[in-house]
């Protein structure tokens, strides 16, 4: 690394884009020319050993076990300082907590060289990485601490952190809530408030407790194309790019459902994937572009089956949170405990159509029950009492019109979770008839909260209905729909070759994570969610 000529760029590297340095960031960049002249590498590249993570300490440390804490070497980042002279008091931050640092400048230069302390400890700031080593001890406070005998630096910030407040045991109780620095700078929000760190160990967490509950019940993780030459397997608009190799066009991918069922087709009896995908459509608080989705597949089940499974599932994974069945959901108390109720989508539409009505909501005219309705009649509910655009209305066709009526007047409805079942056919292109009931498929959304959370089939293996729903999906598309199902000819033909009876589901996991951390969008359970450019 040649310092001096690095440093003489320093200033460069920040105002060729046109920013101005902050005074902070001057004071900074020249404490780094001192650090260098001093013959210190603020980024040096060997390794620096941690023996301990500040949590452990802090935690199991008593002078009983003293001898085992004599030489202790720890890392992380300075969030405090306190300058007595020649006595200086530091915190610093690893992943896994804070630790106090007690630095004396005769500690660090034995031999009467102060230059250690005047060219390096003299010149750290707050957000600087460290590796110190020493031994613990408990102050004349009562707090436990590391009595430092060597420190490195590691990093020097050459930016400050935004400033906030933390109680005498570390707790942050003044966090920078700004939106906008929070998803932009993520890092820099991950390293100041502990909540948000908080939220993506439990994401991870989630992520971790499903992938174990299927792998226990034998099922089998997969990986299917993210680019894909037909966007198959959900009603979305996709992102296109251009596949020079095979020079054609390609999409990102919308769903990965009709690779999983060729899976099942090919002879796996379950498999399931974490699914990243892409939906070139709106934005906000429960929607994302670019999401993950968890999507299973069971061969010789049904969606009753599979309701009985999610059940499971989302009880279980609740109770390994948090300990109990029951938590604290936007100021709501949301129990988890199986079974979940079921209701038949119609039934839910009808019984907010006659509330309407009873409350003056809606007129008369609208008391017939909704399966009895047409196109027509759909669209003028949408157009009049729900105040949609009619030139977006007119391109949708009755499964959609359906959709969003029931997303107007009955999602909020459902906190606790409950199993919306038995959609009509148009609603469903790739769900089996309902082996009872008329003009129906055999499908479940799972509601919480007043949110979709999973979406479930007994999946369509009939080949010839299948080509006849692609074919009515052709038709809304013509008409104007950009969000119809593309014909995809090869899972056709998979479909010919026999899929045997089988149950798939979907789980949003991003709108799973901001249900079970309790946070109202999206975008903060997305580490780096998409932005338009600054």
């Amino acid at each position: 690394m040649h310092l001096n000529s690095e440093q003489d760029d320093n200033k460069r590297m920040r105002l060729s884009d046109g920013e101005r340095l902050s005074d902070q960031e001057e004071v900074r960049r020249n404490k780094l020319t001192q650090i260098i002249s001093c013959g210190y590498n603020p980024y040096p590249a060997d390794e620096f050993l941690v023996t301990h993570f500040s949590h452990d300490i802090t935690t199991t440390y008593s002078d009983a076990i003293q001898e085992q804490y004599k030489n202790v070497h720890v890392a992380g980042r300075i969030m405090s300082i306190n300058d007595r002279g020649k006595v200086v008091f530091l915190k610093i931050q690893d992943s896994k907590g804070l630790l106090q640092l007690y630095v004396r400048r005769d500690d660090l230069c034995k031999d009467g060289d102060t230059k250690l302390w005047s060219g390096l400890v003299q010149n750290l700031d707050l957000g600087d990485i460290i590796g110190v080593k020493g031994f613990v001890f408990i102050t004349k406070t009562g707090e436990i601490s590391l009595h430092v005998e060597s420190l490195q630096l590691l990093t020097k910030s050459l930016k400050p952190l935004p400033v906030v407040k933390r109680d005498a045991e570390g707790h942050v109780f003044d966090e920078v809530t700004n939106p906008e620095f929070k998803y932009r700078q993520r890092y820099a929000d991950l390293v100041i408030n502990p909540d948000s760190r908080n939220v993506f160990i439990l994401r991870t967490r989630i992520i971790q407790f499903i992938r174990d509950f299927l792998n226990q019940r034998g099922a089998l993780e997969v990986e299917t194309p993210v680019l894909q030459s037909i966007p198959g397997g959900a009603n979305a608009r996709p992102f296109v790019t251009d596949y020079n190799a095979l020079n054609t066009k390609f999409y990102l991918r919308i769903a990965n459902e009709l690779y999983l069922k060729r899976l099942i087709v090919g002879g796996f009896d379950w498999v399931y994937e974490f699914s990243r995908n892409f939906r070139n459509e709106g934005m906000d608080k429960t929607h994302n572009p670019e999401f993950t989705i968890l999507e299973s597949y069971t061969a010789y089940k049904d969606y009753y089956w599979m309701m009985n499974l999610i059940e499971q599932l989302i009880e279980q994974l609740v109770l390994t949170l948090h300990g109990k069945t029951d938590i604290e959901l936007q100021g709501r108390v949301v129990s988890f405990k199986a079974p979940f109720k079921r209701v038949a989508i119609l039934d839910a539409i009808n019984k907010a159509l006659l509330t309407g009505i009873q409350g003056g909501k809606f007129s008369a005219d609208f008391s017939e029950p909704i399966e009895l309705w047409d196109n027509s009649k759909l669209a003028l509910f949408c157009t009049t009492v729900l105040h949609i655009a009619p030139v977006k209305i007119n391109t949708l066709g009755r499964g959609k019109l359906i959709d969003t009526i029931f997303g107007e007047l009955c999602e909020a409805d459902f906190v606790t979770p409950t199993f919306i079942i038995d959609h009509p056919v148009d609603m469903s292109p790739l769900a089996k008839k309902h082996r009872l009931k008329k003009d129906l498929v055999e499908r479940f959304e799972l509601y919480v909260n007043g949110k979709e959370l999973a979406n479930a089939y007994s999946e369509l293996n009939d080949p010839i209905d299948q080509y006849k729903r692609f074919g009515e999906q052709l038709q809304l598309s013509a008409k104007g729909d950009d969000e119809a199902m593309y014909l995809d000819s090869d899972f056709l033909r998979a479909l010919e070759y026999g899929m045997p009876p089988t149950a798939g589901v979907g789980i949003g996991i991003d709108r799973l994570c901001m249900l079970l951390s309790n946070q109202a969008s999206i975008k903060d359970v997305l580490l780096f969610p998409h932005l338009k450019p600054e």
